[in-house]
């Protein structure tokens, strides 16, 4: 539903990455009045560089994290750049810059200071900023006139924390720097050293090591790839033996590198033993597992819970039905094509602070939940995996609510050829491929031409 009512609130957007600078853009847009807390010096979220992480539990078993970022320094992007940018920002090649087409993480790290400055936002952020805290003040009806105290502190001074008053709170903190580790016999008793990707940089530290890196995901293959240059051994533990092509290929390629299936335990004398009995003495074990919500700071009374990795209920993934539209997430689903869909999330709260929009009822939004959860179940997706969207259609959709474009349909193409790319050829995939047509379809098309492209130089 749309109204011309239109209302400006106070806004807290927390967290100033790709899903929090959209948000804080669109919110603004509409009128409301916007404050972005960010804990870090700069914009970037997960994608400002940390290097230095010697203050992080190894294995980020700490409620508060003392380090956001999970990059590490050889990472590039796993998607092509076209596919990546707002829908009214595209990625360019600057020149002068990393001009691949899959560049280091240092470059979309440069694109959204760009955005910030183009758009102007930097002017709503407060850096250096740690949230400590956010509850609902108290209301005699939920979700009605809904106002939140903001507890936040700044980091480079000395001073108290601040307790400010909000109408609406956008949580935008990301979900790749809280470490989800497996459960393993003996892993709490193992003496050598274990830790999580979330601190891992750079492969000389395990130079002449035996290191056995649990989970192939695309961060774990990443990593056995650049370990196998400097240690003894790398051994990769995965839940299946049954490997893509690419990865085949490259094992076969190193005389050092070797697949495994699942841990089944850790002894105290350095052995890690194997479900299939086999075993080793390793130095290392280097947890490639995955990362798991955590909004350590925010109070719903048990009304939002993070449970095996499910924030719920959220209507849309973006919604809590008992708090909305006065506390929603930008950024919560996986495997989407991010930047857009944050975008259309980031245009829904906005209009709906103002008033422009309405939800549904909480029964209806709680209907719609129940029938999702239902749905996952029946296809027998573990809880895990709740967020995780991987269709193009549900995107789509979700942009229906408020008009949104639909994904172009060269973004699509572009971003299942480097898929299949990748699956078959891991190594060299960023740097070998064959959608030439689709690029410069892609190149062509409105999103490219709208700011002019006169620096795109491939």
């Amino acid at each position: 539903m749309v109204s011309p009512l239109s209302l400006s609130k106070k806004v807290c957007v927390i967290g100033a990455g790709p899903s929090g600078l959209v948000a804080a853009r669109e919110l603004r847009k509409e009128g409301h009045n916007v404050v972005v807390l960010e804990q870090r010096y700069d914009v970037g979220g997960q994608w400002l560089y940390e290097p230095n992480v010697e203050s992080e539990d190894p294995l980020g078993k700490k409620k508060f994290l003392q380090v956001h970022s999970s990059i590490y320094a050889s990472l590039r992007l796993i998607s092509p750049r076209e596919i990546m940018g707002f829908t009214d920002f595209p990625f360019l090649v600057k020149k002068g810059r990393d001009t691949r087409r899959f560049p280091g993480h240092r470059e979309l790290w440069l694109y959204l200071k760009d955005f910030c400055e183009h758009f102007g936002l930097r002017e709503m952020i407060r850096f250096n900023t740690s949230v400590e805290y956010v509850r609902m003040l108290e209301y005699d009806e939920i979700g009605k006139d809904l106002k939140w105290m903001v507890k936040s502190r700044d980091k480079s001074s000395e001073e108290m924390a601040v307790e400010e008053v909000f109408d609406a709170v956008v949580v935008a903190t990301g979900h790749y720097s809280h470490p989800r580790l497996p459960t393993i016999k003996g892993m709490d008793t193992w003496k050598r050293k274990q830790m999580h990707s979330h601190i891992y940089r750079v492969p000389e530290p395990f130079r002449n090591e035996v290191v056995v890196v649990v989970g192939n995901s695309l961060s774990g293959q990443d990593i056995s790839m650049e370990l196998v240059e400097v240690a003894k051994e790398v051994h990769l533990s995965a839940k299946s033996l049954n490997i893509t092509e690419g990865l085949s290929k490259v094992i076969s390629k190193h005389e050092n590198l070797h697949l495994h299936p699942q841990i089944e335990t850790l002894q105290e004398d350095g052995r890690v033993v194997f479900v299939d009995g086999s075993w080793l003495i390793a130095d290392t074990i280097l947890h490639c597992t995955g990362y798991s919500y955590t909004f350590p700071f925010l109070d719903t009374k048990g009304m939002v819970a993070v449970d095996d990795d499910r924030v719920g209920p959220l209507y849309e993934h973006t919604f809590p039905p008992a708090l909305a539209p006065s506390l929603s997430f930008v950024g919560i689903p996986r495997k989407i094509i991010g930047f857009p869909f944050f975008e259309a999330q980031a245009k829904w709260i906005a209009q709906l602070l103002s008033g422009k929009r309405t939800l549904p009822s909480r029964e209806e939004m709680m209907h719609s939940i129940e029938e999702f959860y239902r749905s996952r179940d029946a296809a027998a997706i573990p809880k895990h995996y709740t967020h995780d969207i991987g269709d193009f259609e549900y995107c789509d959709r979700y942009g229906d609510h408020i008009g949104f474009p639909h994904l172009e349909e060269w973004r699509k193409q572009l971003c299942l050829s480097a898929l299949v790319n990748a699956d078959a050829n891991l190594e060299a995939y960023r740097d070998s491929w064959e959608d030439h047509e689709l690029l410069q379809e892609a190149l062509q098309s409105p999103h490219f031409t709208q700011l002019g492209a006169e620096d795109l130089t491939f």
